[in-house]
């Protein structure tokens, strides 16, 4: 089974919400459990708001995979914001560079089953990740 890739910019809670509610309908039009739908929304919703926190514009594009007869999900984020300076400090738990908790983006690699990250200082990060049924 196979969903039209979606788009969403990112500029404010709309853009978040929005992705919110297209991730979790995409994920149940795949088929997916309840709780990976709910695991992919939370991913989604994470990516969303870093955009909005440390870029302030950016987008989300959700698409549907077949690979070796299994379907799955995918999700990019994307900004052209500040970037990170160091993503292997950025990946550990509790490390945050805005006052936060510093859980987003381990979290997001926790709940989806693949996760890389490109982000060049000045230029922007892109966050791919992907659930399997």
């Amino acid at each position: 089974m196979s969903v039209p890739t979606v788009r969403i910019p990112i500029s404010g809670e709309m853009g978040i919400a929005r992705a919110i509610l297209e991730i979790r309908r995409i994920s149940g039009e795949l088929g997916f459990a309840a709780t990976d739908q709910s695991r992919v929304a939370t991913a989604t919703s994470e990516l969303a708001r870093n955009i909005l926190k440390y870029a302030g514009t950016g987008h989300v594009t959700i698409a549907s995979l077949q690979r070796h007869g299994r379907v799955g999900i995918e999700i990019v984020a994307a900004d052209r914001g500040p970037g990170i300076e160091n993503t292997e400090q950025a990946m550990q738990d509790h490390f945050s560079s805005g006052g936060t908790l510093g859980l987003g983006l381990p979290g997001v690699r926790r709940l989806m089953d693949e996760f890389t990250i490109d982000s060049r200082p000045g230029q922007g990060t892109r966050v791919v990740v992907r659930k399997w049924k």
